[in-house]
């Protein structure tokens, strides 16, 4: 029996989720795996890829290298890829699309480094097949799509294995509201936040309901690839169809999540699209959802587990008032989730601050070109110390924690003109240090020695903002269908209900929510 061969992969990712990346690659059997920055590097065989485009939830798309040298210039770009025998990747009857990222002063324009790429494989078929023979260039759906990446001097051309980008899954029958999480992000900060299906999930704001279908498809194990219409390694001269269709229609590793999954959101229209988008990826059953605002919470699904939330920022979705819904936050997980470990995006700091809530980690996170901030809220009762001795753990102590701990009733102003109450330990006070105080003076005075004003912060505009903000409104509901090229037989799922609901009752809107079977014999 021979051995598969083995080559280097490429996963791309969002920053920050490179180790949650790494450890489901290890997962899967890849070897070498390496951690880079929104990349991971693995090794593996045809079937590692494969598993990697149908099962790794953080994974934006995956890569396999396989050309490598160094260009200066554009036309020593040119020339090192007019020396690659394009005749073993593309022909004069099969399309190609081109993405070239570049970081580097060498390559300051990433077109142009795409046009010299595409101009040396065009020149290489016409000096081999004739001046007017060459493959045709296809922005969208190509046969084969080549990747670039150039750091410095260094070229690493690769194939594309995925296509569109992994984290459209194919369930997103419903549509969407106004700026949803991407998926790939949704799944790995719940995976980051440790759930696994073994604690009750909670989303009070689901939006959409991102969220709430990545937290289903973890408790039940299913792959977040099975609902693609097409892969692009489907369309490679070396594609093992058998071996593909064995590992999508493996189900055998999928069970019935045994813990409550839990939304909510203020908007009908947004409860409704969830509701869509549940059942599109099979897993309605799963989830509890309805239309209920954040204030009218009163008790958790259960005394403990994961809440994970992505509020209004106040960019492209608002509230009336932001400081009073963050406000709300705050009461909310301290009155209703107690035992919770609570996860919350935000995009400001002042708006944070008024959740009222020491965090225990904040990893900084992208997400729709907003720069944001995801913090963890560790919500317990009692002290930090009487927490600690009961065996719970919040990530990033520090020693000065066992500090006694007193909370200031009376509220304070920080250095930033906002006033807040805070928890501070009786070790946070310093000796007196006369040279800084007076540094300090010197640093409030004008050259003339008047009194300089103090820099505060505006605080935020809501009359201003009202007049300023466009209404709140979803985008469409009617998702256009993907490719509609054909594709194996396809079954009505059956995996996305409880026992006991018939699919009378419990209706699956997307055929892709079960599993391609295998192709009859003809």
């Amino acid at each position: 029996m021979t051995t598969a061969p083995t080559f280097e992969m490429v996963a791309k990712t969002f920053q920050g989720l490179e180790g949650v990346l790494a450890e489901e690659l290890r997962g899967l059997g890849a070897e070498n795996v390496e951690a880079g920055t929104r990349m991971v590097s693995f090794e593996g065989t045809l079937e590692t890829l494969y598993r990697a485009n149908l099962c790794c939830r953080t994974a934006l798309r995956i890569l396999k290298p396989f050309y490598k040298f160094k260009a200066t210039t554009p036309d020593e770009l040119y020339d090192r890829i007019k020396e690659y025998d394009w005749g073993t990747l593309l022909n004069l009857e099969r399309t190609f699309s081109i993405d070239t990222v570049a970081f580097g002063e060498e390559f300051k324009h990433t077109r142009f480094a795409t046009y010299r790429v595409k101009d040396g494989i065009v020149d290489w078929f016409r000096d081999h097949f004739g001046p007017d023979s060459r493959p045709r260039v296809r922005l969208e759906s190509a046969d084969v799509i080549l990747n670039v990446h150039i750091h410095g001097s260094d070229v690493t051309v690769s194939l594309d294995s995925s296509g569109e980008s992994l984290h459209k899954r194919g369930y997103r029958l419903g549509g969407q509201t106004e700026a949803p999480i991407n998926e790939v992000l949704a799944a790995g900060i719940i995976l980051k936040s440790g759930y696994r299906g073994d604690t009750p999930f909670v989303d009070p704001m689901c939006g959409s309901g991102t969220f709430l279908v990545e937290a289903a498809l973890i408790a039940a194990n299913i792959f977040p690839g099975v609902f693609r219409q097409h892969y692009a390694f489907e369309t490679w001269p070396d594609f093992d169809k058998d071996l593909f269709e064995q590992l999508y229609n493996d189900d055998s590793a999928e069970r019935t999540p045994s813990h409550p999954i839990v939304g909510a959101d203020i908007s009908p229209k947004a409860v409704e699209i969830t509701r869509q988008n549940l059942k599109g990826a099979g897993v309605s059953a799963f989830v509890d959802v309805e239309t209920k605002p954040l204030s009218q919470w009163e008790e958790a699904p259960q005394p403990a587990g994961i809440l994970v939330t992505n509020p209004p920022y106040g960019q492209r979705i608002s509230a009336p008032d932001m400081e009073a819904l963050y406000r709300t936050i705050g009461m909310k997980l301290k009155r209703v989730f107690t035992g919770y470990h609570a996860w919350v995006i935000g995009y400001k700091d002042e708006y944070f601050r008024e959740i009222g809530l020491a965090p225990s980690q904040k990893i900084a996170v992208n997400n729709g070109g907003l720069d944001c901030e995801l913090r963890e809220y560790v919500i317990f009762e009692g002290t930090k110390r009487d927490f600690r001795a009961a065996g719970g753990t919040i990530k990033d102590e520090h020693p000065e924690d066992d500090a006694p701990v007193r909370i200031r009733k009376s509220a304070r102003k920080s250095d930033d003109g906002f006033k807040r109450g805070r928890k501070e330990s009786f070790r946070d006070k310093k000796p007196f240090d006369r040279e800084r105080n007076f540094r300090d003076k010197d640093r409030r005075r004008f050259d003339d020695g008047e009194r300089k004003p103090r820099d505060k912060k505006r605080r935020f505009d809501k009359d201003e903002a009202r007049e300023d903000r466009a209404p709140r409104h979803f985008g469409r509901t009617d998702n256009a269908p993907g490719d509609e090229r054909p594709h194996r037989p396809l079954k009505l799922a059956t995996f996305g209900r409880k026992p006991g609901i018939s699919a009378d009752k419990e209706q699956v809107l997307n055929p892709l929510a079960g599993r391609r079977r295998k192709k009859n014999e003809e």
